[in-house]
């Protein structure tokens, strides 16, 4: 089973998105900020991460840092989940190290169905 974290602090879009993945059957995790993110990287595997831009304590971009530094699983999948939208923005993160962008607002089921073509391109 795939796992994923969902690290977003606004906790109706993170249940909503729980919700949504739920049902496609993963292993489903959640952080309410940038630091508890970095303690469930720390302690456990992800296959994909799914990571607000703006919470609290720690930015995505921050946590993003910390993972492409070698400090946690570089390995793993990060789609920042942003308001922000403009191509300098999606450039910013992308060269931070993420490898997917997605705009907020964003249909539960388009996520759902980006989320299933990045675990299984490394099937």
């Amino acid at each position: 089973m795939k796992k994923i974290l969902i690290a977003e602090d606004e906790e109706v879009l993170r249940m909503l998105i729980m919700d949504t993945l739920e049902d496609d059957g993963y292993d489903i995790h959640e952080a309410s900020d940038g630091e508890e993110a970095e303690l469930l990287i720390g302690s456990e595997e992800f296959d994909l991460i799914l990571l607000d831009y703006m919470m609290p304590a720690k930015t995505g971009l921050e946590v993003i840092g910390t993972i492409r530094n070698g400090m946690l699983n570089r390995d793993t999948k990060i789609m920042m989940l942003t308001a922000k939208s403009q191509s300098s923005d999606e450039q910013t993160i992308l060269k931070a190290g993420a490898d997917y962008f997605l705009s907020k607002p964003f249909s539960p089921m388009a996520l759902a169905e980006r989320v299933e073509e990045i675990l299984s391109e490394n099937e």
